[in-house]
């Protein structure tokens, strides 16, 4: 692209003007001196703004306000596959050691091809390869219980710790050559925070599965499916499917979605070892579905009961519109107008989260007092392509009469 033609392009762009948007909602909540201050957004400003929140601007009096966009924390987690050295048997047990990445860490994975067993695993962390002065990390459980139904676990859940080397320790029955490999998932800086997009009470049962439907409006993000168990419900492991559909009269052709996974809760004592293992979500990370959509839940029973659920969830990560904000200024955010495009904030390029920002908070939504549709600037032809097919068929329909008068003259 010609570089002289970029101002122009930009003049030419849609422009954001507080009479175009058609909501509005205050912000409540500004701190006393001037510091990053984020809002949580809630499943409204998704439903009723642009997709991926191209529309939302941010003015205190006339002045639009630079924001940044935050989300509690990655949707993806950074994994890491780590060497095994000196693995082998040690005094009847399995024995290996692990070279850590540089940074925090908390959940480990261990690669284990064995079926139908429970086994201990001891893990110590040191700085150095030598386990001589090595700290004790805890003692955890993995387990393959697929045999009957309760699926498997091979994750270790440590403190956080930032050791250069683990060393493990695995009883029997696991040997040398079943163990494949080890993995480490980096701690993240802050934790996960959901928000509940919709929530259903109404399991109905088809054959062998629990189904659960949900509509969900345009655009949302969903993230994750969560489902909490009811108070009778025992130990358990299920395979989940969940398909997305666009709803019957929409005007979005889209290809349904499917994802899965599994949930399970195991608690108790098996083989004398003690077992505490949930998994109650199935991770979704759909970033919102142009149209409004279908979701259809599937629980595989097999041959079980079916599956005692209090409720089942679709959750968002929680989101968070941030800026920085000058105290006595009221501040209004904005959306509802299509026309506009995601702003480009050097605010935004250069964001850093602050752990000690102000939480404000959104107020109810609004309809826009000065609300004024955008006059529509499309060639004529677009706004009324009828009009354009109609002058074809017409000119089509002359075009014959004229062929035929003039082979009949001829004839």
């Amino acid at each position: 692209m010609n570089v002289r033609l970029l101002p122009v392009l930009l003049l030419l762009a849609v422009q954001p003007e507080q009479r175009y948007f058609r909501y509005q909602r205050p912000v409540t909540g500004i701190p006393a001196q001037q510091k990053q201050t984020c809002a949580t957004l809630d499943v409204t400003a998704f439903a009723h703004a642009s997709a991926g929140l191209a529309d939302l601007r941010l003015y205190h009096d006339e002045q639009e306000t630079p924001y940044a966009l935050h989300v509690s924390t990655p949707l993806s987690t950074e994994h890491a596959v780590l060497q095994l050295v000196n693995l082998g048997s040690r005094n009847g047990n399995v024995a290996f050691d692990a070279e850590m990445p540089p940074g925090s860490y908390s959940t480990i994975q261990l690669g284990i091809e064995r079926k139908d067993f429970i086994a201990s695993v001891d893990v110590a962390g040191s700085q150095t390869q030598s386990a001589s002065d090595a700290t004790h990390l805890g003692s955890f459980t993995v387990f393959d219980l697929t045999g009957q139904r309760l699926g498997r676990s091979m994750v270790l859940h440590l403190p956080v710790s930032d050791f250069r080397y683990l060393h493990f320790t695995v009883g029997s029955p696991v040997k040398p050559e079943d163990v494949t490999g080890v993995s480490v998932e980096r701690e993240p800086l802050e934790t996960s925070e959901y928000l509940t997009v919709a929530e259903s009470k109404q399991i109905a049962q088809q054959g062998r599965s629990s189904v659960i439907e949900f509509s969900v409006p345009a655009n949302i993000p969903v993230d994750r499916v969560a489902f909490v168990p009811a108070e009778s419900a025992s130990n358990f492991s299920r395979s989940v499917s969940v398909e997305i559909t666009p709803e019957q009269g929409s005007k979005i052709h889209l290809q349904t979605m499917n994802y899965s996974g599994e949930i399970r809760r195991v608690h108790g004592m098996h083989s004398g070892r003690r077992i505490d293992d949930e998994r109650l979500a199935v991770d979704i990370n759909s970033a919102g579905v142009p149209g409004a959509s279908k979701w259809t839940v599937k629980i595989d029973n097999g041959d079980d009961l079916p599956l005692a659920l209090a409720a089942v969830r679709l959750q968002m990560q929680k989101q968070d519109i941030c800026f920085d904000a000058t105290p006595d200024k009221n501040y209004m955010l904005y959306y509802g107008d299509a026309a506009l495009s995601t702003p480009q904030y050097d605010y935004a390029t250069l964001f850093q989260p602050d752990k000690d920002a102000a939480q404000a908070t959104l107020g109810p939504e609004q309809d826009n007092p000065q609300y004024k549709e955008r006059a529509d600037t499309r060639p004529f032809t677009e706004r009324h392509p009828a009009l354009l097919w109609i002058a074809l068929v017409l000119a089509v329909v002359v075009l014959g009469g004229v062929a035929l008068r003039s082979a009949k003259r001829v004839g």
